[in-house]
């Protein structure tokens, strides 16, 4: 496979063959590129709706320039904690964030949680995210708000004061509770559509099936978090064995999910005014499933 940059010609391929509706794979097979060079060329801009080869060319360019402009910040900074290989990080970072954008968080967004994910403290203040990043305090701000919106970031003041942001073991938990609570608000939500359309409609019945899908989906996402924060915790700390996963598979009775089947019964949810809303109304955020 041939290396380095992509030519202005090959985003150009790429745009046609996001135009024609053709997987990434199929592209890279075309290319004779690496899949994750065409994810991660199409996530960072734009993704496969508003993906432009000229505009990518160019930002590429810039980009390209700004690491030449910084090159003397990043010689300085290019001393890693426990031997890391420094380019390698760098380009690890580009594709956990290229993986976030995939699941369908913003560009900005993703890069900053990225950034505090890697750091070995789990935290870094405004200024320190806007240097690493190379992006204006404001970017910051906006990035941090929609980020705890979705559970995955908490501050704190240090002891000088000073406003930190902090990602820990908990972030993928809350998030995965704030997403249940969304989306229980949309099972609400449907429900009431029900009594609107009138039920035994054909719209009030997909919509009632809407609410009985998305029921079991939010229930089951809250209980399996919950379940899994609990395990992990038990075993965080106690062994460095690599085996000791198995512990949260051994503990995850596969009959548990039997008991959300056994209490949904279809009958129940006919009622369009019934709601099992698990952990109260939809914070701000996205609706993630």
């Amino acid at each position: 496979m041939p290396g380095g940059r992509l030519t202005q010609q090959e985003r150009q391929q790429i745009a046609l063959g996001l135009a024609d509706g053709l997987a990434y794979a199929e592209i890279a097979r075309r290319l004779d590129r690496p899949t994750s060079t065409i994810t991660r060329e199409v996530m960072r801009n734009g993704g496969p709706t508003a993906y432009r080869a000229d505009l990518a060319h160019r930002a590429t360019e810039r980009r390209a320039h700004r690491r030449k402009q910084a090159a003397p910040r990043e010689s300085q900074e290019s001393a890693q904690p426990y031997g890391r290989d420094a380019e390698a990080v760098r380009e690890y970072e580009e594709q956990f964030t290229t993986v976030v954008m995939a699941s369908g968080m913003p560009l900005m967004m993703s890069r900053v949680l990225s950034c505090l994910t890697l750091t070995d403290s789990g935290s870094l203040t405004a200024p320190e995210l806007a240097q690493r990043l190379q992006v204006s305090p404001a970017s910051i701000s906006k990035a941090i708000a929609f980020l705890e919106s979705q559970g995955m970031v908490r501050r704190e003041r240090d002891e000088r004061r000073r406003e930190r942001y902090i990602v820990d073991d908990d972030i993928w938990y809350q998030s995965m509770m704030v997403s249940a609570r969304a989306t229980a608000q949309l099972v609400e939500t449907a429900r009431q559509g029900v009594g609107v359309l009138g039920p035994g409609t054909p719209a009030a019945i997909r919509m009632e099936n809407v609410a009985r899908f998305l029921d079991f989906v939010s229930e089951g996402i809250a209980r399996a978090a919950e379940q899994a924060r609990d395990i992990l915790h038990a075993t965080s700390g106690v062994t460095s064995d690599p085996t000791a996963t198995s512990d949260l598979t051994a503990t995850s009775d596969p009959t548990a999910t039997s008991d959300l089947t056994a209490t949904s019964d279809p009958t129940a949810t006919s009622d369009p005014t019934a709601t099992t809303v698990p952990g109260g109304p939809a914070e701000p955020g996205s609706g993630r499933a």
